[in-house]
């Protein structure tokens, strides 16, 4: 029985998405790359939006058997909005994935994690044979964090301990992240805070040492990861 609701059905993209032809072409790339069967990750950010709607047109048209596994809540409601099947971790592994990054280095390390969703997107990247990356050139720096801190998802009652180590292990500035629409910091969908840091030298232990302080549930810090690197033309 349907809900009758208008809420999932008129749901929209929240903010303008920059960059409209440069990232539609990705994401049309993307979508030509499904196949019958596949399981996909599929990662927050407005060309992973693009290319979900790119393959909800091909599952209608071309009667695809495909199945999602979301990296967000809200990228759990455009799979419902468009009629993308959803799967799980507990019953499914992802043959690919395809996701954003708020900044790449030459060595393709990334940081992630502006929309606080760090914790699934690492675990479906980790989970899965292939991931593609989606960036327009805007994204490129020659170090991480040039331009966006590295956020850490934290217990909250740990913050203050964590803190502490983090600024051991050479963070010159954390900031607890506000909310938007709401009073206070913002939840992530684990109901944890986000701590951003940021680092003058990201080493590549980096990642493993912000992750072996207790309290700390996962960081915004990717390295060692086998990632494809598709660009968006700004052109």
């Amino acid at each position: 029985m349907d809900w009758n609701s208008s809420l999932i059905k008129n749901l929209e993209w929240s903010d303008k998405i920059i960059n409209l032809a440069g990232k539609q072409k990705v994401a049309d790339e993307i979508a030509a790359k499904v196949k019958d069967g596949d399981i996909l990750g599929v990662g927050s950010g407005s060309t992973s939006y693009l290319a979900l709607i790119a393959i909800a047109n091909r599952i209608r048209e071309e009667k695809l058997n495909v199945k999602a596994i979301p990296t967000s809540l809200e990228i759990s409601m455009f799979c419902s909005k468009l009629g993308v099947p959803l799967t799980t971790l507990y019953e499914n592994k992802p043959d690919w994935l395809f996701d954003g990054a708020d900044e790449v280095d030459p060595n393709n390390s990334l940081i992630k994690g502006r929309g606080g969703a760090m914790f699934k997107e690492k675990l479906l990247i980790a989970s899965s044979e292939v991931s593609y990356i989606i960036v327009d050139d805007s994204k490129m720096v020659p170090k991480l964090c040039t331009n966006f801190p590295i956020p850490v998802e934290v217990f909250p009652q740990a913050l203050l301990y964590v803190e502490r180590e983090l600024r051991a292990l050479g963070a010159d500035s954390l900031a607890l992240r506000p909310a938007k629409g709401k009073d206070g910091p913002v939840i992530t969908e684990n109901g944890n805070i986000i701590l951003d840091c940021m680092f003058d030298e990201v080493g590549h232990s980096l990642e493993r040492d912000i992750k072996s302080i207790t309290g700390v549930i996962e960081s915004g810090l990717f390295i060692g990861y086998n990632l494809h690197i598709l660009m968006a033309s700004n052109t």
